[in-house]
């Protein structure tokens, strides 16, 4: 009981509310920071460049070279000259 003083039961009532909702967005802004910086780091990262083993392997998925080219020159890259390219 107030004691005449305050707004009564409401009054404290509300001020709960209020406490809670301040707490709530102020959890929520700081959760939503910490992920917008996480993210803006891998957006400012340049793309990665595909290792010349990957585009050889996706020059053969799509048929421009045969499998005695992709494996000469795969050799070629790994610096082995078992199979020179154009036999």
């Amino acid at each position: 009981m107030m004691w005449g003083y305050g707004a009564g039961g409401w009054g404290m009532a509300l001020m709960i509310f209020t406490t809670l909702v301040f707490w709530g967005a102020l959890i929520t802004a700081i959760v939503l920071a910490a992920r917008y910086m996480g993210r803006t780091t891998s957006r400012d990262m340049p793309p990665r460049e595909a290792a010349p083993e990957d585009i050889l392997a996706q020059r053969f998925a799509r048929g421009e070279i045969d499998s005695d080219e992709y494996q000469a020159r795969l050799a070629t890259l790994r610096g082995r000259h078992d199979h020179p390219i154009g036999t």
